[in-house]
C-alpha cells in the first residue's frame, strides 16, 4: 500500500501557487483496508475515503471504462491491482496527471505534465479523453485560470474537444455541473478564456447558446472600437475579474447583460435599439436552463434592464432616477446598487482603448442612492396622510434628496 498526493495540489506546487485542497490516491489497498486503518467511506460511485484525523480525501487507483452516455457513464475498477500510472491515464491532462510520493516527495509523471506546465500548454492525457464531455468544460475553466500565466490549449487536445462538441454528448450534461464549471470560471482572472475555448471548440453553442449568439454580431465602431459583440463580453468579463476578483455573482451579471444584442435583426446592425429589454428573454431561458441562485438571477436582470440608463444617469429625471434605484429593489437590498455600478463600469471599460477610463456615472449613482436612502419614512412627518398619499410623500422627499445630491 502506497499513497501519493495528485492533481492540482501537485501541479500548484510547480507552478509556485498557492494549492487548494488536497487530493490522495491509495495504490495496493482495499476498501476493507481502509476501513480497517479508520478511514471512513464517502464515494458512491467509486472509492473514497476521509482520512480519521485530517478529513482529507483519499481515493484507491482505479480505471475507467465508458459505459453510456454523458459523464456518469462509465464503469469503475478499483482493483488492488490498478497500478499508479493506470489511474494517472484515466484523468483529463497532463498537468493533473502528476502525483509526489508522500514518503520521498519524489514526482511520478509518466505523462509528461512537467514538461507541459513549463511549456504552458494544456494537453490531454489520453485518448479516453473524448469519452468524458464535462473534460471540454474543465479544459475551459482551466484556461480561464491559467491564460494570464500564458496557457494555451494543445492543437489536438482542441480538435478532440471539437470532436466532442460536433458527437452532440455536450447535451448530457447535466445543468448544474454546467453551472457550477462556469461559477467557477467567473471567479477566474480571464473569463474570457472560457468563453473563446468553447467558442472555438464549437461547444458554446451547445453549452451556453445565448451567449454564442454574440459572435460575429456588428456594434457601431464609435461606441464599440473592437466591433464584434462576442469580443465586447469577453473584454466586459475580464473587466468584471479586474473590479471586482473572486465575485461570481458581477460576473455573472456582467456576463450576461448585452444577451439582447443576440437578437437585434440583421437589417438594423449595427444599431441595437431596445436591446435591453430584448435580453431579459434569452437571460430568462439561460437562468431556467442552469438553474441560476435567485441572487445571480435578479442582479443580472437589473443590469441588463438598466445598465443603459446608468450610462447616462446624468440626464435622467431625479425622478427617474429613483424609479430606477426602486425597480432594483435598492432600498430592500441597497448593496445592489454598488454592484449594478460595478456592473456597468465593466460595460464602459470592456472596450478596445477604454480599458483605463473613468466612470463618474458609477459614483454618481452611489452617491445619489446614498440621498435616497437616508430618507426613511419613520423621519417624516405622515401623521396626516393616510394610504398611497404616504408613499407618495416619501417618495417626493427622496426626490427632492436625489437633486439635492447631484
Amino acid at each position: 500500500m502506497k499513497i501519493y498526493l495528485v492533481g492540482g495540489a501537485v501541479r500548484d506546487r510547480i507552478l509556485q501557487r498557492d494549492p487548494g485542497d488536497r487530493d490522495w490516491v491509495v495504490v495496493g489497498a482495499s476498501q476493507a483496508q481502509m476501513e480497517a486503518l479508520g478511514y471512513k467511506a464517502v464515494g458512491r460511485d467509486f472509492p473514497v475515503f476521509l482520512h480519521p484525523d485530517t478529513g482529507e480525501e483519499y481515493a484507491l487507483a482505479r480505471t475507467e471504462r465508458k459505459s453510456g452516455r454523458g459523464y456518469r457513464g462509465f464503469v469503475v475498477d478499483a482493483d488492488p491491482s490498478v497500478t499508479l500510472e493506470d489511474d494517472l491515464l484515466r484523468r483529463d491532462f497532463t498537468i493533473n496527471a502528476i502525483a509526489c510520493d508522500e514518503a520521498t516527495g519524489a514526482l511520478v509523471d509518466p505523462y509528461g505534465g512537467v514538461r507541459d506546465i513549463e511549456q504552458r500548454v494544456l494537453r490531454h492525457v489520453g485518448p479516453a479523453f473524448v469519452e468524458d464531455p464535462l473534460r471540454v468544460l474543465r479544459a475551459a475553466r482551466f484556461m480561464a485560470r491559467f491564460a494570464p500565466l500564458g496557457f494555451s490549449v494543445a492543437p489536438e487536445t482542441m480538435d478532440l474537444m471539437r470532436q466532442i462538441a460536433d458527437s452532440g454528448e455536450l447535451d448530457a450534461l447535466v445543468p448544474e455541473r454546467v453551472w457550477q464549471e462556469l461559477r467557477r470560471a467567473l471567479t477566474c482572472a480571464q473569463p474570457s478564456a472560457f468563453l473563446r475555448t468553447l467558442h472555438d471548440a464549437g461547444a458554446l453553442r451547445a453549452i451556453l447558446p445565448e451567449l454564442d449568439a454574440l459572435y460575429g454580431v456588428p456594434q457601431r465602431a464609435e461606441f464599440h472600437p473592437e466591433v464584434d459583440t462576442g469580443v465586447h463580453q469577453e473584454m466586459v468579463s475580464d473587466m468584471a475579474a479586474r473590479l471586482a476578483p473572486g465575485d461570481d455573482l458581477i460576473g455573472f451579471a456582467a456576463l450576461t447583460h448585452d444577451l439582447g444584442k443576440g437578437l437585434t435583426p440583421p437589417e438594423e446592425w449595427p444599431r441595437h435599439l431596445q436591446h435591453e429589454a430584448r435580453g431579459l428573454v434569452p437571460l430568462a431561458a439561460l437562468c431556467d436552463r442552469l438553474k441560476v441562485p435567485v441572487d445571480h438571477r435578479q442582479l443580472a436582470e437589473a443590469v441588463c434592464r438598466d445598465h443603459l440608463n446608468v450610462h447616462r444617469i446624468d440626464e435622467l429625471r431625479d425622478a427617474t432616477v429613483l424609479k430606477l434605484l426602486s425597480r432594483c429593489d435598492g432600498f430592500r437590498r441597497p448593496e445592489r446598487i454598488a454592484q449594478i455600478a460595478l456592473c456597468c463600469e465593466a460595460d464602459k471599460r470592456g472596450r478596445l482603448g477604454f480599458e483605463d477610463s473613468d466612470y463618474p456615472q458609477g459614483a454618481t449613482l452611489n452617491r445619489l442612492h446614498q440621498a435616497a436612502l437616508a430618507i426613511q419614512a419613520r423621519d417624516l412627518d405622515l401623521t396626516h396622510l393616510k394610504g398611497p398619499a404616504v408613499g407618495e410623500a416619501l417618495a417626493s422627499a427622496r426626490t427632492q434628496a436625489i437633486g439635492a445630491a447631484r
